[in-house]
């Protein structure tokens, strides 16, 4: 009982910051109506709506029209890349897609679907050591019949950022649909989408300190896209389904107060970030930094070390009341080493020892320090423990 509880697994999912749910509120139990209606309860939702997606709209520095609310970033990510795929292909411009060995598998995997079943063909572009694409090898990659190109905003397990605006400019100068995924880069970096080059970009809820079950799509003004689903005319005739008005306004709410705060908080996560990269370096003998040590997400650091796996380092520190993860969520407990650290070139058994620590609002220096206090200890244990 007397064991600390550090959260450091925001990027995996964040909680929920108590001025959303203060905004969520009224929209459960005052005002309920279905927002496709034309009564005043139907009225006052549709207002909800409209005022949420004019917020999102002045974070993204884009027209309320080319919002779209989702149910999470995954979804988010499978409209933009499956509906503009689709619609290239059926109005004749082709059917090569490009994207990266590092994403997300709601990019990847949708990637392999459109190519297994659907036809298409995919260009895979590398990237260094430290998980960051060339824009060159992107632009090499195209074809006359490349209709879109993928590269997310910046990883989730490593942190790098990518160069997506330099990209962005080179498919906007060849007339390619350009989609990133912003669902790890939200909380942290600017996402005007004419300063980042991009048609169409994806944001998921709980990793901003909104509930999970709700995500945004940005589209831009005529940019092609198929509907996955069919149903009613909501979003614009993009998204059929009635609207969560109380999830949306809670995602608008929380975009709005990252983006208000994004400069302080940013200083302030990426100088703990900063401390503990250095602590864990200093005192873990063979341990490795993975991902940009510069170019990187102020929330993340992620490590390798020699002679350990992952789930063990995440045992002990769970037992210690230190809760992280060895890589993405969606991946943590497969006895697979991590495709963004084959990507990068990490030997397999280093792989698998991969350790994310991601920081967040309630990220203290009192954390920083128990968690410097216990991993090397921890480490020296799993070593012993299994010196082979």
């Amino acid at each position: 009982m007397n064991k600390p509880s550090i959260y450091m697994d925001h990027a995996a999912s964040t909680p929920t910051d108590p001025r959303v749910v203060e905004a969520m509120l009224p929209y459960f139990t005052e005002i309920y109506g279905n927002a496709s209606g034309m009564h005043r309860q139907a009225r006052a939702s549709a207002r909800a709506l409209d005022d949420a997606r004019q917020q999102v709209a002045d974070v993204l520095g884009c027209s309320p029209r080319e919002v779209v609310f989702t149910a999470c970033g995954t979804e988010s990510d499978n409209l933009a890349i499956r509906g503009a795929a689709w619609a290239q292909k059926l109005a004749g411009k082709g059917q090569h897609l490009i994207t990266t060995p590092i994403e997300h598998h709601a990019v990847s995997h949708t990637f392999d679907q459109l190519c297994d079943k659907f036809g298409f063909e995919q260009t895979v572009a590398p990237v260094d050591k430290f998980g960051v694409v060339n824009p060159a090898d992107i632009e090499a990659a195209i074809r006359p019949d490349t209709v879109l190109v993928s590269v997310m905003m910046a990883n989730n397990e490593v942190g790098s950022v990518q160069p997506v605006a330099e990209i962005g400019a080179i498919t906007r100068a060849k007339g390619i649909i350009f989609h990133t995924d912003a669902v790890q880069a939200a909380a942290y970096l600017p996402l005007n989408v004419d300063d980042l080059n991009v048609d169409l970009l994806a944001i998921s809820g709980h990793k901003i300190y909104a509930p999970k079950g709700v995500g945004i799509l940005y589209v831009r003004k005529n940019t092609p896209l198929l509907p996955a689903l069919t149903g009613g005319g909501h979003e614009h005739n993009r998204r059929p389904g009635t609207e969560n008005v109380p999830y949306i306004a809670g995602i608008a709410t929380a975009l709005t107060l990252i983006e208000a705060n994004r400069a302080a908080e940013n200083a302030r996560v990426a100088a703990l970030r900063d401390r503990l990269i250095a602590g864990v370096l200093g005192a873990v003998p063979g341990s490795q930094l993975t991902g940009h040590p510069a170019h990187r997400l102020p929330n993340n650091a992620s490590f390798v070390f020699e002679g350990c796996e992952a789930d063990a380092i995440l045992m002990h520190l769970d037992l210690a009341g230190v809760q992280a993860a060895s890589g993405s969520a969606c991946t943590t407990g497969m006895p697979t080493a991590s495709h963004v650290l084959t990507a990068m070139g990490v030997p397999f058994e280093l792989a698998l020892s991969a350790l994310r620590l991601s920081l967040g609002h309630q990220t203290t220096d009192a954390d920083i320090d128990t968690v410097l206090a216990l991993l090397p200890d921890i480490v020296q244990k799993i070593r012993a423990l299994n010196p082979a």
